[in-house]
């Protein structure tokens, strides 16, 4: 073995934690000037020594092959590697896994089996790994893996210890890079932060996010996030979506930082190097360290302009138009954020384009594919044009069969290559520049793709093409310091997530995300001897609604809830709910159940709902299925805009018009609307607060008038809303996009176009427009508006 020899005993400084893994081992070994070594007691991993430092032994062949060298650089040691790397390794390397819940319940959507049973039936512990994680694991070699939902930060931590030493002890000891979707917001019942809440700091939404225009807050979220995936055991973050959101009807929008690209720029550049940023004794090589986790940017070149302001994870919204001729714009927040960043990495270590066909914007092949497919956008542009030598991952279940239901979230998405197998969507994929592919677990199609390679280009140009891939994606296993140690200590991810701190912060800009839009004057009838009236120290005269006095009488009608369906399209019941904790607004104010008592009212809705523009019925009446997304309470009937549609599906399968014009639709919660109405008639001339939570622009004109003040928040834990209504916290949130006038403005909009809209002007003559906000002395003119107003 030359001067290198396997160390057999564990040395004096290392320390053993039994409990780590259920019960399995964990050694932990020490190098002076250097890292700590974990190694499970699952794994059969070893040691190897040499001139006094230890190295770990992945391979166990007792040679200190370059890629376990520590000191070597991570370039190095990642080209090492994929060249010792099987096609099947790489391949398997290549897949990223479906949705993993911890544990995988009967009644989680990412249910699945341990040892051929149930989770509630196997009496299996939580932390343990499914059938589907040991065979993705052993037999497709997959190392990357997307994590919903965790019982708990020890759990996670156990079962991320778990899967690392399974996949150690496997071929060259390659280990897992677990990730999540967005999981710091307050709703975890959307697919794109389904691990949201629990023990885990609260944020807003990155809409909320952008509200605050603060890029270092931005930023900060992204410190602290990053410090709790890291304590979860997740290693990339599926995250930051930087899609400009020129279409407010895009139900997407509200995971953006709204509709202005320079804005999305400087927060995606803050989010990223928050996330990425290694300092000190963390940092291994450029900025990356121990403390670091990959960001996955998305959604390359941009979807946030699909036709009528349909989505592509539906086959009625595959197509991303571009009337305004305004592409290149929605690359600025990808130029001159993502890809260039003020911290130590650079850029984003990986990118993952949209579901979309950008139509028409391919000008040198002339593809209408879906963007992944495009060899135009990934490597003529993303590559070559814009230098990115990152990772490449496409959007989940682009290489699946479609099922033939245009409304289907869970369909395959294979758009503009339908008529391509499965392994042909793959091989095209590999051609078009794209490194990994999101949602599968199956190593096949992969090898059959490769096969297709060498048949068409030969053995050693197809090996090398598959190892360009392979060294890009070990580059963000080496940075972050996972071949060294990957082991958690339950104890300390208990400590970590959610801790008090974090907490604090993630408050804070939930506080300075709220927006104030309207504050008129208006008489606060109080009882004269009440304590209301006493903190007013007046009597009641004509001012400002808010804020509002503790202590006063408040009414909070509760909230209808409609049936409908969930994004899978399960059925949802119809119910009645308080829309706040009324301990909560206790605390704050004297509540009370009816509204002829009240001091003023507090009235809780939601933006309206419409649908995703495609309707069964009015396919199955013998039309195109197409009806409008409406940003509006009350029906609406499309009486303008394109009688033609831009885009289209040729096939007898699809529709090639799929213009909306003439169509009708109705919102799911019109009784939001009814709501403040009832409550205005109800309260007389006493004040009403509408707090309205957005995830779109809304047409405001239908309720402003009967409103005394509106706050708009974007994912907002009720102690927020009832500080700045009570003047604790001042409102200094700006909206990050345009409110619109109406519906003509939203028809008459260019999807790819910008603050293009008529906005909608309030009865005390402020205008609804992007950057506009108010704090309790007026219309906010700070440095945050002069910059990007």
């Amino acid at each position: 073995m030359n001067d290198s020899k396997k160390y057999e005993a564990a040395p004096i400084h290392t320390q053993r934690n039994e409990d780590t893994n259920g019960g399995a081992e964990v050694t932990y070994v020490w190098n002076e000037d250097g890292p700590v070594l974990g190694l499970s007691s699952i794994s059969g991993v070893g040691i190897i020594e040499r001139d006094g430092l230890f190295f770990k032994d992945l391979n166990r062949s007792g040679e200190l092959e370059p890629y376990k060298d520590w000191r070597l650089p991570v370039e190095e040691r990642a080209k090492d590697l994929a060249s010792r790397m099987t096609t099947e390794q790489i391949a398997g390397l290549m897949l990223y896994s479906r949705h993993q819940s911890i544990p995988a319940g009967s009644t989680s959507w990412t249910a699945s089996t341990y040892g051929g049973l149930s989770y509630e039936d196997s009496g299996a512990k939580p932390w343990d790994l499914t059938d589907e994680q040991l065979a993705f694991l052993r037999d497709d070699h997959l190392r990357h893996i997307l994590v919903t939902n965790v019982e708990s930060p020890a759990v996670a931590a156990r079962w991320n210890n778990l899967v690392q030493a399974y996949a150690e002890s496997t071929g060259l000891g390659i280990p897992a890079n677990n990730s999540s979707d967005p999981r710091h917001g307050s709703d975890s019942d959307s697919e794109f932060n389904a691990g949201a809440g629990g023990k885990i700091s609260m944020w807003p939404e990155s809409l909320g996010l952008a509200a605050t225009f603060d890029p270092a807050i931005v930023r900060h979220f992204g410190e602290i996030a990053a410090k709790e995936y890291r304590a979860l055991g997740l290693t990339t973050a599926l995250s930051p979506q930087v899609d400009i959101a020129t279409d407010p009807r895009w139900f997407r929008f509200n995971g953006t930082f709204g509709e202005d690209p320079q804005l999305s720029a400087d927060l995606g550049r803050a989010y990223i190097d928050g996330f990425q940023t290694s300092t000190g004794e963390d940092e291994i090589e450029g900025g990356w360290g121990r403390a670091s986790v990959n960001a996955m940017v998305k959604h390359w070149p941009g979807g946030g302009s699909g036709e009528g302001g349909r989505d592509a994870h539906y086959a009625s919204g595959k197509y991303a138009v571009y009337p305004g001729g305004n592409f290149e714009e929605h690359l600025k927040p990808f130029t001159e954020g993502a890809f260039k960043l003020e911290g130590g990495t650079g850029q984003a270590s990986a990118v993952m384009p949209y579901y979309t066909v950008s139509w028409e914007q391919d000008t040198a092949n002339g593809e209408n594919v879906g963007n992944s497919y495009s060899r135009y956008l990934i490597t003529d542009l993303l590559r070559e044009k814009y230098g990115y030598d990152g990772v490449v991952c496409t959007d989940w279940l682009i290489t699946a069969d479609e099922s033939g239901d245009k409304d289907s979230f869970l369909s395959g998405k294979p758009w503009g290559v339908e008529g391509l197998s499965v392994a042909e969507r793959h091989y095209k994929l590999l051609m078009a520049g794209v490194d990994q592919f999101g949602g599968n677990n199956e190593v096949g199609p992969v090898l059959e793709a490769y096969a297709m390679g060498v048949e068409e280009h030969g053995e050693a140009w197809m090996r090398a093409r598959f190892e360009r891939s392979a060294v890009r994606l070990l580059r963000n296993l080496f940075r972050l310091g996972l071949f060294e140690n990957p082991y958690l200590e339950p104890s300390d991810s208990e400590r970590i997530v959610g801790q008090p701190d974090y907490m604090k912060a993630g408050y804070e800009a939930q506080l300075k995300s709220v927006v104030l839009l309207k504050n008129s004057e208006k008489r606060l009838h109080t009882d004269p001897s009440s304590e209301a009236q006493a903190l007013l120290n007046t009597p009641p005269n004509r001012k400002a609604v808010l804020p509002l006095p503790r202590r006063s009488k408040v009414y909070v009608p509760q909230r209808y809830i409609a049936p409908g369906r969930d994004w899978f399209g399960n059925p949802t019941p119809e119910k009645t709910v308080d829309p706040l904790n009324l301990d909560v607004v206790s605390k704050f104010f004297d509540v009370t159940q009816n509204p002829a008592q009240a001091d003023f009212a507090l009235v809780c809705i939601e933006n309206p709902d419409s649908g995703m523009g495609y309707s069964r019925e009015d396919a199955e009446a013998g039309g195109s299925g197409y009806v409008p997304v409406s940003l509006q309470y009350r029906p609406y009937t499309a009486e303008s805009g394109r009688a033609t549609s831009l885009a289209g599906d040729p096939r007898p399968s699809d529709v090639l018009n799929r213009s909306h014009l003439g169509k009708s639709v109705t919102t799911r919660n019109e009784s939001d609307l009814d709501l403040v109405l009832n409550t205005r008639v109800q309260m007389g001339d006493r004040p009403v607060v509408v707090s309205m939570t957005l995830s779109n622009p809304a047409v405001i004109a239908e309720f402003e008038r009967e409103a005394d003040a509106i706050l708009v928040n974007f994912g907002l834990q009720d102690q927020a809303l009832l500080e700045i209504l009570c003047g604790e916290v001042e409102p200094s949130g700006l909206l990050p996009m345009q409110m619109p006038a109406d519906m003509a403005t939203v028809e008459s909009q260019l999807e790819d176009m910008p603050r293009d809209m008529n906005c909608h002007i309030d009865t005390e003559g402020n205008v609804y427009d992007f950057a506009f906000g108010l704090n309790f002395s007026g219309v906010i003119d700070d440095e945050r508006v002069r910059k990007y107003r």
